[in-house]
């Protein structure tokens, strides 16, 4: 056979080759996602993790084991920059969160309710919109459930995969972390939160000086 006729064989086959490298990719991102909606996540206790996982499901870190939460910023629901970093100094609550999620719809008045108790206390809420196709939907939960913090909108999951393996990452739909004063991940719940957990989160590290 001669090489002109080879070349179109060679194309081909390093065709194939890159669909199957960005169908990895693909799979990879929609594994993080579908493990989404209640179904919780694992992440190991062992090497260096540095964190301890309760019974109750919430993974804490001692205060000088703790390492910094990735770049989270973007545009809101609304429109508007925001950027995570600039609450340092705050306490920040971290949740993911799905319009199309029944379990985030279960914990979203605990959420709207512990955000203005807290809000005088050095506290900011801030949520992380994913897997919405659109802004409308959220935007429609928000108001239902009286929600009044921002959320940044996060469609396809890219904020969620910024955070390093093994570190106190959201490996489920809805996540909550608790961010301390300086920026650093502090503890995390892979399951929708009651009142009472999601302060059980929150107050130690409001505590914390």
């Amino acid at each position: 056979m001669c090489a002109a006729s080879r070349a179109p064989q060679r194309s081909s086959r390093a065709t194939r080759v890159r669909r199957r490298a960005l169908l990895t990719v693909g799979t990879a991102v929609t594994a993080l996602l579908v493990s989404a909606c209640g179904s919780g996540g694992t992440s190991g206790g062992g090497g260096n993790t540095n964190f301890v996982t309760g019974a109750d499901g919430i993974s804490t870190v001692a205060k000088g084991e703790r390492v910094a939460a990735p770049d989270l910023s973007g545009e809101t629901l609304e429109g508007e920059p925001l950027d995570v970093a600039d609450f340092q100094g705050k306490v920040v609550v971290l949740n993911v969160w799905g319009s199309w999620c029944n379990p985030c719809r279960a914990e979203a008045k605990y959420f709207a309710k512990v955000s203005e108790e807290y809000a005088d206390q050095g506290v900011q809420f801030v949520g992380i919109n994913t897997r919405d196709s659109s802004t409308g939907a959220a935007l429609a939960f928000e108001k239902d459930f009286g929600i009044t913090y921002p959320s940044l909108y996060d469609p396809t999951g890219k904020l969620m995969l910024r955070f390093e393996k093994g570190t106190l990452n959201p490996q489920a739909i809805p996540s909550t972390l608790i961010l301390d004063r300086d920026g650093k991940i502090a503890s995390r719940s892979l399951t929708a939160l009651s009142e009472e957990r999601l302060l059980k989160m929150l107050e130690p590290v409001v505590a914390e000086k």
